[in-house]
């Protein structure tokens, strides 16, 4: 198996993105140039090849966890790490792009717009708090508050108005994700919302709403009229 430096420089990932452009690059080329080095009798790109063979494309390579990187074949915990944080920036600049709108949020599917691409591929519950102005525009960005099992996250009132009172809101709004898929609100969910309701009113902060998402779709508390 030839090793990288054998390979015509065109050809190399580097050289490559240089010379033609970083669309140029195939994902495994792409994925190449993260990960930097091969490994005894394998190039970088075969093992970039092997990683989106294991794992079926780039949507699915993206959540996986560390344990389950840093055990594929010429891997380990540098190139987990480092794959982590690409993936992680990806989604961080997908969200961001969306945060830095100013328009005021007037519906559910506004925060869902947000919330979804953050949300859809996590596997494990989280919960955020979005805190917005008196003219209802996003003044502090998503804010984690808990992260949870696979079925569950324990969140408290205090952790999320602490985040609504430092920021100055007139309002929140919560999201949590269902990783089963499942967009129906759990007898828990709709309890909790009840007690942050409760707590938001003795902090004269109102909470508006909140939605659950489950992969591209969520459901809105409000709009199902459960609290």
């Amino acid at each position: 198996m030839a090793i990288l430096k054998e390979l015509p420089p065109d050809d190399r990932p580097r050289e490559k993105l240089i010379t033609k452009g970083v669309q140029s690059l195939s994902d495994a080329e792409l994925l190449a140039i993260l990960l930097r080095t091969g490994t005894k009798g394998t190039n970088v790109i075969e093992i970039a090849r092997n990683l989106l063979k294991n794992f079926k494309d780039l949507s699915v390579l993206s959540i996986q966890t560390f344990d389950s990187l840093k055990n594929q074949r010429g891997i380990g915990k540098d190139k987990a790490a480092t794959l982590l944080a690409a993936f992680e920036l990806g989604r961080r600049i997908d969200a961001n792009r969306r945060w830095r709108s100013d328009k005021k949020i007037v519906s559910p599917s506004d925060i869902a717009e947000y919330m979804i691409p953050m949300l859809r591929d996590e596997v494990k519950e989280k919960f955020y708090v979005v805190c917005l102005s008196s003219s209802n525009k996003i003044i502090k960005e998503y804010n984690l508050i808990s992260e949870g099992s696979l079925n569950s996250s324990v969140v408290q009132p205090r952790e999320v108005f602490k985040v609504a009172i430092e920021s100055n809101s007139a309002s929140v709004i919560l999201v949590h994700n269902h990783p089963s898929g499942n967009l129906e609100p759990s007898r828990e969910d709709i309890q909790l919302t009840k007690r942050m309701i409760e707590a938001g009113k003795l902090l004269n902060i109102k909470v508006l709403d909140h939605l659950i998402i489950a992969g591209n779709n969520y459901t809105s508390l409000v709009e199902k009229r459960l609290v």
